[in-house]
């Protein structure tokens, strides 16, 4: 029985023990299949990831803001100075030996510029680049030749770069293709980055070991051990976090971008991709806009050095900055050309040749950020009504605007000189400005000022800041007279009023001068800016009437129908009021007001103009009428401190404005194609102390003063006949009569001749001498009427 129970033990053990093994191979077996699986998913999920980016939408790429191309032609007022400037700002720079487009000198001792512009794609024509000369005489473009001497008549520089939208994240950069890529710049990055790069599927192990070898043996990091195909995973797809799980993901998306893709699409990418400086806030990506940021050159254009210096960017763009450290970043460049002769890409001499070359000296960076904040933010305010933010700042459109920076230039030296000598006249040190300058023919908006200070970004007066333009109304309320039937010599009564401005308040407006002028002519009034005069005139009127006025003109807000509306109650911005002189300098055509001529794609396909629409909303007689006694503000009323700035035969036509309490000053003036708004204040909305024409307007004239413009000659239409007006007499004179003045009528308008004395009429009739000589004076007259 014993021998018995052992067998049972026996057999009763073995088969626990067997059950024992297989089931912690089972578990084994299932832990390594999952681990697979689990590995294999994620690996899918990370080509998922790899594919997604490099096959789609790789990049963002911000929107590029352009000022107006500058149209070259012979007779155009401009300087060799003025054009230098514009071209600096367009990023050509100073080169004697004209190297490459992009350049220009001026030979001062003869007065010629000499220049190389850049071919540019306009959407709807390309202009190819040009060596030409320009020879400059009495502040005109006297003559411009080809390279071959052959006389030119016209041509179109590329536009200069005013701004960009960028992504939220702020990168910038320029797209290059394959084809564009310098063969130099392979066999750089290749010598110091990723030697074995064509040898390898995404990582090196023997490069890992090299790079740790030649670290040690320099004492300090010159070699790193990742190949491009790893740093470029870490910059497209991976934060820059040290982990050993990012490292992980960086080898596996290596691997699987080299499976998926050859490596000149992996090396065009880290091109345009690799990190190479910042602007402020904006990243500078790729060799791309990299050679344009610190060269003003195109990546073609540059030399071996220049090129050996950007890839030594790479290893730290803030440590090796040429600008900040140009000792330290002129060493780096030459470890990069010493290791690409040690790779066999250049030979002994001419390593030797390129690190002897000097650094730039004129290394200046383009920057970013916009020198004109005002206009781009009204251009990005523009472009909203018809782009979405993300096709803004992510699709790489060009949009050319209509800023002339010449204009823009003179308007921030205006303000600048001409505020400060007001401030030194009323010892104030807060004034503010904003400026807004027109062609009034097309809408388009040459320059914006919505600052004192040239460049300030922040709060933009000319677009955001609403404030009261006291009498820049008036001209819409006499402008709803004259639409009555009211003519420019019908008297104004000037005496106190008393009107009843709802919830039992009376209002008694006065005048500026404390003064009642009486019976006034209506050009007079409005010439003088009477107050009295003109709230009679609107309350007759009605104000409805002149809100539809006002809204004809382009206001966009309906104001409240208060009488104190009549006397520029109303809070607009200077934006908004150049829009309403537009369509009075405009002869009654409304159009507009626009910053942006048309927009392109990143491959140059036009996407949208942005084309001039006009409108008629006013008479062409009744606009006539109102602008000749608009000129007569300047010749004549308010206006005439102008005459210190300009001469009388620009027969400006304009209206100063000031607010209750001496706040603001205004002046809005045009001439024959240009109109100007400017504006001064104070930003607490303190008394500013200066009225409409001893603030704005010499800043006003001191602007087109210094731009050339033509005389307003304002066309008569058919209904208007002109006569000669006597305001003694209140009846029609004849020529030259003493005191009268020469006005406008619509025809069947013109008042008749003052009545007769009865000692007149009796000596008349009686065939005396005396009625011998009235007579002939009133045949004379009629003849002179025919």
């Amino acid at each position: 029985m014993a021998p018995r129970k052992r067998t049972l033990f026996k057999k009763s053990r073995r088969p626990r023990r067997s059950s024992r093994v297989i089931t912690w191979q089972k578990l084994l077996a299932a832990t390594a299949l999952a681990t697979f699986l689990l590995a294999a998913l994620y690996t899918q999920h990370l080509d998922r990831q790899v594919r997604a980016l490099f096959e789609g939408k790789r990049w963002e790429i911000p929107a590029r803001v352009y000022a107006r191309p500058l149209e070259l032609y012979t007779g155009l007022p401009l300087t060799a100075t003025s054009l230098t400037r514009e071209l600096d700002l367009a990023g050509y720079r100073l080169d004697r030996q004209l190297s490459s487009a992009g350049s220009y000198y001026h030979q001062a001792d003869d007065g010629t510029l000499h220049l190389v512009t850049r071919a540019f794609d306009f959407g709807d024509s390309r202009e190819p680049s040009h060596r030409l000369t320009i020879r400059f005489a009495n502040q005109r473009v006297a003559a411009m030749e080809a390279g071959d001497g052959t006389p030119l008549s016209l041509l179109r520089l590329d536009p200069a770069q005013i701004g960009s939208f960028h992504p939220l994240h702020h990168e910038d950069r320029v797209l290059v293709g394959r084809q564009e890529i310098p063969q130099a710049l392979v066999h750089a990055l290749l010598a110091i980055e990723d030697r074995r790069f064509h040898r390898h599927y995404g990582i090196d192990p023997r490069g890992i070991i090299r790079a740790l070898a030649a670290n040690i043996r320099a004492g300090s990091t010159v070699q790193g051990g990742s190949t491009l195909t790893q740093q470029l995973i870490k910059n497209m797809y991976l934060t820059h976090e040290r982990t050993l799980g990012r490292k992980v993901n960086e080898a596996i998306m290596a691997l699987l971008l080299e499976y998926h893709y050859n490596k000149e699409e992996i090396l065009t990418a880290y091109v345009n991709e690799v990190f190479l400086g910042q602007d402020g806030q904006r990243a500078i990506h790729g060799f791309g806009l990299a050679s344009q940021f610190y060269f003003r050159r195109q990546l073609n254009e540059l030399d071996l050095p220049q090129l050996a210096l950007l890839v030594g960017l790479v290893r730290g763009p803030s440590y090796y900055d040429p600008r900040r450290f140009p000792q330290r970043s002129v060493q780096r460049r030459d470890q990069v050309l010493q290791a690409m002769a040690t790779a066999g890409f250049l030979s002994p001499a001419e390593t030797a040749s390129a690190q002897a070359t000097p650094l730039e000296q004129d290394l200046h960076a383009t920057g970013g950020d916009t020198p004109f904040p005002a206009f781009v933010g009204l251009v990005r305010r523009q472009l909203r009504e018809s782009y979405r933010e993300q096709d803004l700042t992510g699709q790489g459109l060009k949009i050319f605007t209509t800023l002339d920076p010449q204009v823009q230039w003179q308007v921030e030296e205006t303000i600048n000189t001409a505020v400060a000598r007001l401030e030194r006249q009323t010892g104030q040190q807060r004034i503010q400005a904003a400026v807004v300058v027109s062609r009034y023919d097309s809408g388009e908006i040459e320059a914006l000022a919505g600052s004192r200070i040239a460049g300030e970004a922040g709060f933009n007066r000319a677009v955001d800041a609403r404030r009261p333009i006291g009498s820049l109304i008036k001209p819409a309320v006499y402008l709803s007279a004259l639409e009555q039937g009211y003519t420019l010599a019908t008297l104004l009564e000037d005496v106190k009023i008393t009107v009843d401005s709802g919830g039992g308040k009376q209002w008694q407006p006065r005048n500026f001068d404390q003064r009642e002028h009486g019976p006034v002519p209506l050009y007079e009034a409005l010439a003088n800016s009477y107050n009295l005069a003109t709230v009679r005139l609107g309350m007759d009127v009605g104000l409805d009437r002149v809100i539809n006025t006002l809204t004809r003109l382009g206001l966009q807000q309906e104001p409240q129908p208060y009488p104190s509306l009549l006397l520029g109650a109303l809070s607009i911005s200077p934006l908004e009021v150049s829009q309403l002189y537009q369509t009075l300098a405009a002869g009654g055509f409304y159009s507009p007001q626009r910053v942006i001529q048309r927009v392109i794609a990143a491959d140059n396909q036009p996407l949208e103009r942005f084309p001039i629409t006009v409108e008629q909303r006013l008479a062409p007689e009744h606009a006539f009428l109102l602008n000749t006694a608009l000129q007569k503000v300047v010749s004549d009323g308010t206006g005439r401190p102008l005459s210190r700035y300009l001469p009388g035969s620009l027969a400006v036509a304009g209206k100063t404005g000031t607010s209750d309490g001496l706040r603001d000053s205004w002046f809005a003036g045009f001439t024959g194609d240009r109109l100007v708004v400017v504006w001064l204040g104070l930003d607490d909305n303190q008394p500013l102390g200066l009225t409409g024409s001893t603030g704005a307007l010499p800043v006003w004239g001191e602007l087109m003063r210094a731009l050339e413009s033509n005389p307003l000659v304002l066309t008569k239409p058919a209904a208007v006949e002109w006569a000669w007006f006597n305001p003694q007499r209140q009846g029609r004179a004849r020529a030259r009569t003493p005191g009268a003045v020469q006005l406008p009528f619509l025809s069947g308008t013109i008042p008749a001749p003052p009545e007769e004395t009865p000692l007149v009429r009796e000596e008349r009739e009686g065939g005396s001498w005396l009625g011998r000589i009235v007579d002939r004076v009133f045949q004379r007259d009629k003849e002179g009427e025919r």
